[in-house]
């Protein structure tokens, strides 16, 4: 059985459009936006600083960026204490299609993701203090109620069982309430925790120049490598807000890629980072700059796929705060994240293992990273026993709320990682049985899947 561990809280709501609203960012049809509900929580309303068209490309909104660098102009500014509310493109800003190809998955520009909604002023907020960022809600558009999971292709962008899975597969996930369901992955329905995949501050000078020498030197290691070590910076499709002309086309040789998470937060993909989370950044540069984007409906643990949550458009509520000088007084580095005491939570479970030992049966000393690799490809496995294509339970793994723990990493030589299935999301009995496994997917669905031109 699901039981919601909140108390106070509402889950669903609508969003709302502000009493008073920034002449500058007001991109949105004036049609769309009457289509879309007005958001309240707790009897307050608190002003939209970005729209989002959805007919228009990503291009065509000066709210948005898709690289990290000091200089990209702010948005708007707010005071300390004050609440606002963000709306955000998918992460590929609308490459990805509602329909059964898989095409736009193997052939999606990844040089141009992510694109973020920011950066915001925090007045008053200075290099060494702690911005202090709490959500308090986050939704879908209603012309907007789908998201899509993407296991890409080997040579656009990769997985973490790419080697496995070399081919672009997608599905596409149908919002129902609190609830998501794949034409696409029959059996399987869960409850979704929304949360923002990526969301961060401006980095300094000095932080942009370190990312860029570490980031290189690590590339350079082996660069031809297929996927990349690391994405270096790329001018061609850098979209740097509200920066125009001649300085933006010499910040763009150097603005970081938004695709690793960093000291500054980043793409961190935290699955519990959803509404009544608070996340403590430290601040780089004056005023702080923040932004977000990457908006997941749901999420397993690790992000596995790549484009392993269920992506999707929408808005986001936020309330800021500063703690002067917090960087220093509680010996920061990177972000501290406080989770969401609203987590849906499963009863029952099957637990996977996984050592480090790898698919050949090498041998490798504590190594994590093959260890949940291998306890990853052990549910895989049993989900085929049930009827489900390799692809289709990889995708489950990647967007379902599955739990990814280090169970141990201290006996020599092998980690234990250990997987966290929620059986409670299937529509038949996924246990064990002395009577064996019983097929209940219907053979006839897939995930749609787009091999390499060529192949």
């Amino acid at each position: 059985m699901l039981v919601w561990r909140a108390v106070g809280f509402v889950f669903l709501s609508s969003r709302q459009t502000a009493a008073q609203e920034s002449d500058q960012v007001t991109l949105m049809t004036q049609n769309e936006k009457a289509q879309r509900p007005q958001h309240s929580l707790v009897g307050k309303r608190a002003p939209t600083l970005a729209h989002i068209d959805l007919s228009r490309s990503p291009a065509e909104h000066d709210t948005i960026h898709n690289r990290w660098h000091p200089d990209i102009p702010m948005i708007a500014s707010v005071e300390p204490g004050d609440e606002f509310v963000l709306e955000c493109m998918d992460w590929t800003g609308g490459q990805i299609k509602n329909d059964d190809s898989a095409a736009d998955i193997r052939d999606v520009d990844l040089t141009k993701v992510h694109y973020l909604t920011g950066p915001v002023e925090v007045k008053g907020a200075k290099p060494g203090d702690l911005l202090v960022v709490e959500i308090l809600d986050i939704g879908v558009f209603p012309e907007s109620n789908w998201g899509f999971n993407g296991i890409f292709s080997r040579s656009n962008g990769g997985g973490f069982l790419t080697e496995h899975y070399p081919d672009a597969h997608k599905s596409v996930w149908d919002f129902e309430g609190i609830y998501a369901r794949s034409r696409h992955i029959p059996g399987v329905r869960f409850a979704g925790t929304l949360h923002p995949g990526l969301i961060g501050c401006l980095p300094s000078r000095e932080l942009l120049n370190e990312w860029n020498r570490r980031e290189r030197e690590l590339y350079e290691k082996d660069p031809d490598r297929v996927p990349p070590l690391a994405n270096l910076p790329y001018a061609p499709t850098a979209h740097m807000g509200r920066m125009k002309g001649e300085q933006a086309q010499q910040a763009a040789q150097e603005a970081a890629r938004t695709v690793p998470p960093r000291e500054h937060g980043g793409n961190c993909d935290i699955k519990d980072l959803t509404r009544g989370s608070k996340v403590y950044f430290p601040v780089y540069v004056d005023g702080a700059g923040l932004s977000v984007g990457d908006l997941h409906f749901s999420q397993g643990d690790g992000e596995i796929t790549f484009c392993g949550a269920i992506e999707m458009a929408g808005w986001i509520h936020l309330k800021v705060d500063l703690i002067p000088g917090g960087v220093q007084k509680y010996g920061m580095k990177n972000p501290i994240f406080q989770p969401s005491p609203m987590q849906p939570r499963y009863n029952k479970h099957l637990i996977f293992q996984g050592i480090s030992v790898d698919e050949s049966g090498q041998q490798h000393y504590l190594d994590a990273h093959i260890a949940y690799r291998q306890a990853c490809l052990n549910a895989i496995e049993y989900l085929k026993k049930f009827g489900y294509s390799g692809a289709q339970a990889y995708s489950i793994l990647g967007t379902a709320p599955v739990q990814g723990h280090i169970s141990g990493i201290v006996d020599v030589p092998n980690v234990c990682a250990t997987l966290f299935l929620p059986v409670e999301i299937f529509d038949f009995d996924l246990m064990p049985s002395r009577n064996g496994p019983e097929v209940k997917v219907p053979d006839n669905v897939d995930l749609p899947v787009a091999p390499d031109e060529g192949q």
